[in-house]
């Protein structure tokens, strides 16, 4: 992937992320159905993105697809008067972008997954910024133009080296096979890493600390990827989710938290990657699989099932178990 297009579908992430976040935190805020909007638009932007990317593994226009889903974000934050259809339309949206640049991105990382890390490591900055009440300020029709102006700038930095909008994906093949195992255990790395995300809920977690929490999250994202082609997947999961654990144990403390949540979150490029090495023929079907996996671990949580331990041993644990997971996820798979 060129470096232009890499930083403009990692600009498109952060600037989809935001435009959601703004819409479910501040637009609907107050609206009577609002809990039911919240189980909605994530259905919509985390479960649909498994049949939306084998759509887009067969109609080979990853740029097309991620300026669709820019589109229908847009189209999502202006309805707010409409929250169903508004969630429904930004939830879609959302899983039509992630997608698109996604593939796009997985189509580039053959070898390596540091293009991938960067990729999708502006979103949780995106949700942060998104979530703050200063957001609501910015008028609708800006917000609107941006996402359709990142939308046309994807597909022209596809269209100007290629003269094509057709994306270069591989012939689709859904075949696993003796790949289903390793295929179920990143899928269950990130079921796991959802829930624990979603369920840590450190008391020291507001004002400037969760501000250095969302960039500990982001940056982590974006490093998985550098370690992982430094030293190989496994290696770079070890460590991490290692790491990981221990500091989680020491969680009350607002520096090692950070520090925790930063390597506990570098595994999200390299279980994105090994998926779609494991599954070469379905990408974006791959790349959909492991978000409807984000939702699963987010429904104990929307239904109101806490952690039973304390977030310190749930991080610990949820580190521990990801790592016992994954490792021979990836050994069976054949990767390093």
């Amino acid at each position: 992937m060129r470096k232009s297009q890499l930083t403009a579908y990692s600009l498109g992430h952060f600037w989809v992320d935001f435009c959601c976040a703004l819409l479910m935190f501040s637009r609907l805020k107050g609206a009577p159905e609002l809990s039911l909007c919240v189980l909605v638009y994530n259905f919509c932007a985390f479960a649909m993105q498994m049949p939306i990317g084998l759509i887009a593994d067969r109609l080979n226009r990853n740029a097309c697809v991620a300026a669709l889903g820019c589109c229908l974000v847009a189209l999502g934050g202006g309805m707010a008067r409409f929250p169903l259809p508004a969630c429904v339309a930004a939830g879609i949206g959302n899983g039509c972008f992630h997608v698109g640049g996604g593939v796009d991105a997985l189509n580039a990382c053959e070898r390596k997954s540091a293009a991938l890390g960067v990729f999708v490591s502006p979103g949780a900055l995106g949700i942060f910024l998104g979530s703050q009440p200063e957001a609501a300020a910015l008028p609708a029709w800006l917000v609107a133009l941006a996402l359709l102006a990142l939308g046309a700038l994807f597909v022209l930095l596809n269209l100007r080296p290629r003269g094509t909008l057709a994306s270069g994906n591989a012939p689709v093949r859904l075949e696993a096979g003796s790949k289903l195992w390793p295929l179920a255990c990143c899928f269950l790395v990130v079921a796991l890493r959802s829930w624990v995300g979603l369920a840590l809920s450190f008391p020291w977690k507001t004002g400037a600390w969760a501000a250095l929490a969302a960039c500990a999250v982001a940056l982590g994202k974006a490093a998985g990827g550098f370690l992982g082609d430094a030293m190989g997947m496994r290696r770079a999961s070890a460590i991490s989710l290692g790491l990981a654990a221990l500091l989680f144990l020491l969680g009350g403390l607002p520096l090692a938290g950070v520090l925790a949540l930063f390597l506990f979150n570098m595994t999200m490029p390299i279980t994105l990657w090994a998926s779609a090495k494991l599954l070469p023929g379905g990408k974006g079907f791959a790349f959909g699989a492991l978000t409807f996996a984000l939702f699963l671990g987010f429904l104990p949580v929307y239904l109101g099932w806490s952690a039973p331990l304390s977030p310190a041993a749930t991080g610990c644990l949820g580190a521990l178990a990801s790592l016992a997971i994954l490792l021979p996820g990836l050994a069976k798979g054949g990767l390093q």
